[in-house]
């Protein structure tokens, strides 16, 4: 059955009970102009789907009755972890947010390095441009955005990834002959400018192992959306 997706967060599904309500419920109605018996698929951003029957639709809030559930519903095995440099543009970390979220991260790293450009991070767009696109590429799970963190304090928490690769354009190492599979994948991609010698012997330290993408030098968003692309398909 193909369904127009919805988004609820779990404290608006109880039981077999569902309230769509706020920009939901207008797109629902105004947009969508979904009745009263129409059957949609609400997903909470956990990783379960469920098909709704629409039992009521009133001022503010559309009440639903859930049909059919799915768990881990269009989701990879694998957690897979993007950590990217800040962008000076920022239309081009919009985009990136966006790509890697259709294609299945569960999590997305802005960072900040020693060839960042600072800028103000976006937390609350770049999670409303997640759930879009989750919506559109009928993901069940909603990405985590974190607040911009520095390199150094990501290396001292990627211990509990299982595997962890850099992505460098002097490395020789090629990604594409990796083993498959694993539980948690972390992807490090620098800024513009890329990663200093310094923060690559560094990672290199801790245990990352550093990768091409190819030959040619790729933007920022590009290495990110492609190297996503790559672990996907591995898992």
């Amino acid at each position: 059955m193909n369904l127009d997706y919805f988004y609820c967060p779990p404290e608006n599904i109880k039981d077999d009970q569902v309230v769509v309500e706020g920009e939901e419920f207008a797109h629902l109605t105004h947009v969508m102009r979904k009745r009263e018996g129409d059957m949609i698929r609400v997903v909470n951003g956990k990783g379960i789907a469920y098909d709704v029957e629409l039992v009521s639709l009133k001022k503010k809030a559309a009440e639903g009755k859930i049909r059919e559930s799915y768990v881990h519903h269009n989701e990879a095995r694998q957690q897979i972890t993007v950590a990217v440099g800040l962008l000076k543009n920022p239309h081009r970390f919009d985009f990136l947010i966006e790509k890697v979220t259709e294609l299945g991260v569960t999590t997305i790293i802005p960072l900040t390095t020693s060839r960042t450009i600072p800028s103000h991070t976006k937390i609350e767009r770049w999670q409303k441009l997640a759930l879009s696109a989750m919506k559109q590429s009928c993901r069940s799970f909603l990405p985590a955005i974190s607040e911009a963190m520095a390199l150094e304090e990501l290396l001292r928490t990627s211990e509990r990834y299982s595997r962890k690769i850099l992505f460098h354009e002097k490395a020789e190492h090629d990604f594409t002959k990796e083993p498959n599979a694993a539980d948690s994948t972390l992807l490090l991609i620098g800024p513009e400018g890329g990663f200093s010698d310094e923060e690559v012997d560094l990672c290199v330290q801790k245990g990352f192992l550093a990768c091409s993408l190819g030959e040619r030098r790729l933007r920022t968003e590009t290495a990110a959306i492609v190297g996503a692309a790559m672990a996907m398909l591995k898992g």
